[in-house]
């Protein structure tokens, strides 16, 4: 795009895809083809790029994206079209529709011929009731699955964990489109330990202090705690980083929180927390990300034993009646197959009421007092935040690094929810 001043801006991977540091250097290791990732349809792109991947089945050691999200709509896609991927390698032919003829000449040399063999074995594997280590299956080869998995990408980790039946998730850099913050130099860490070592000569940084807890914005300290450089960081404490770069930031405030660890030699390392900012607000009452994600943790641990899985969730203040409410959006699947779950109101009650309990005493104040009415959740069929992504992408994000949104602001996007809609649920009106 064009900033008003006159200056090309895009996202980072964008501008990095299209350097020739990437096509003579990490393209050569990708079986997708450079043309296929270039495409600017994102629906023939990765059409193309799981064809390339089943056809070089074997030759896959690493599956990989920026981010869980794109990743795990990754594998929904190869839920939906998995029939017609088999059907292009058993008869050699690629479907008509993909019509972008910088793909169709790049799969020209992969899909070179009819394969049988090799589509009945990816068709007996897909048509499996149950999904379970689907890509252990498909990519026996595969040594990991390489995406960033903390912050707020955290909750796609027990999906990823699903369907990729122990293959290890490593969650490689932390960084941003202003700079990068740090690599992980302990790649087989669990997701929820991953650590960062800062990278001191991509940036000069420097920390405003936070919380203890995490929670608060920095702005709240600054005009008493002067910001701490690289050096004087303390384990165990909170900080918004700060960045001045050689491309022109001066002490930009990037926005993200993060936990020191330890040190490697005179580096900090550090774990990402997710960023502080308010996402939901009626009254007096300030909801933030982290708080939510904790609240949502705990609600979804009352399904697991019923073999349900969260697979995404977003939420939104409706403040069109009086009193206002929090409404959650969740996407929910059984662990053995894409069906919706038989929902049973009392569970998803207790679901609600879990959510609202975790929430800090200002809510449970407002709450008790009639400020704030009954937290809404509604349950969308399998899907409907694939919808929500197409969306927003088509509003100009980046599929590369879509994030889904935790509080919605659009009033398009909470209207297309609501047409995913198969069921909602409140907490009881005298909870408090």
């Amino acid at each position: 795009m064009e900033t008003p001043s006159g200056l090309m801006a895009s996202l980072y991977t964008t501008s990095y895809f299209k350097t020739q540091i990437f096509k003579n250097g990490l393209a050569k290791f990708c079986t997708s083809p450079i043309d296929t990732i270039l495409c600017l349809d994102n629906k023939q792109s990765m059409y193309c790029q799981l064809l390339t991947g089943l056809l070089l089945r074997d030759e896959v050691v690493r599956i990989g994206s920026s981010f869980a999200s794109v990743l795990a709509r990754s594998i929904k896609f190869l839920e939906d079209y998995w029939k017609e991927l088999c059907s292009n390698i058993r008869t050699g032919y690629l479907s008509d529709w993909i019509a972008d003829p910088a793909c169709r000449n790049a799969m020209s040399s992969i899909l070179t011929g009819p394969e049988p063999e090799l589509a009945d074995l990816i068709q007996q594997i897909c048509e499996d009731k149950s999904w379970e280590g689907i890509i252990k299956e498909l990519w026996p080869e595969v040594k990991c699955i390489s995406s960033i998995v903390t912050g707020s990408m955290s909750q796609y980790i027990p999906l990823l964990e699903f369907y990729g039946g122990g293959i290890p998730l490593v969650s490689p850099n932390c960084g941003s489109s202003e700079a990068c913050f740090g690599i992980n130099l302990k790649p087989l860490s669990k997701p929820f330990d991953v650590s960062y070592t800062i990278l001191p000569n991509m940036a000069y940084f420097e920390f405003l202090p936070v919380n203890n807890d995490g929670g608060g914005m920095s702005h709240e300290t600054a005009t008493v705690n002067k910001p701490v450089d690289l050096a004087n960081v303390k384990i165990g404490r909170y900080y918004e980083v700060v960045v001045t770069t050689l491309a022109g930031l001066y002490r930009y405030r990037v926005g993200d929180i993060l936990k020191v660890t330890g040190f490697y030699n005179k580096s900090p390392q550090f774990q990402f927390v997710e960023r502080q900012n308010v996402v939901l607000s009626i009254d007096l009452d300030k909801t933030t990300e982290v708080d939510l994600s904790n609240a949502i943790t705990k609600a979804k641990l009352v399904l697991e034993p019923l073999g349900i899985m969260l697979t995404t969730y977003s939420s939104y203040a409706d403040t069109s009646l009086t009193p206002g409410r929090y409404v959650l959006f969740w996407e929910l699947k059984m662990k053995g197959s894409n069906d919706l779950p038989k929902l049973d109101a009392k569970i998803m009650e207790e679901c609600c009421g879990i959510v609202e309990e975790s929430f800090d005493f200002t809510y449970k104040s407002l709450r008790k007092g009639g400020v704030i009415s009954a937290l809404e959740l509604r349950v969308v069929k399998h899907g409907t935040f694939d919808e929500l992504m197409d969306f927003y992408v088509s509003k100009g994000a980046s599929i590369s690094q879509y994030k889904p949104p935790c509080c919605l602001k659009s009033e398009e996007a909470v209207k297309l929810l609501n047409l995913g809609m198969v069921g909602t649920f409140f907490s009881p009106k005298t909870m408090f």
